[in-house]
């Protein structure tokens, strides 16, 4: 169990640090950070991978926390 949490912390930082070079972009280019069609399509795209047992709502719960962070580190460039 210990070695698949030091997995999932690599991943999530892996994944924060894309999450920062996005927010750069946008910024560069002028988007707003809080994208919610996009969004929607990642919350699609996870509950569509989901082998289980995690039920949908949970994979839902999960990753809108992964978002909000990611979220937060976009808009941290500015």
């Amino acid at each position: 169990m210990d070695e698949l949490d030091s997995t999932l912390v690599a991943l999530l930082n892996e994944r924060a640090s894309c999450a920062k070079e996005i927010g750069q972009l946008k910024e560069t280019v002028g988007m707003e950070v809080y994208q919610p069609d996009r969004e929607i399509e990642v919350l699609r795209h996870v509950r569509a991978r989901n082998g289980g047992p995690l039920e949908a709502k949970a994979i839902t719960r999960l990753f809108e926390r992964i978002i909000d962070e990611a979220r937060r580190l976009e808009r941290s460039t500015e």
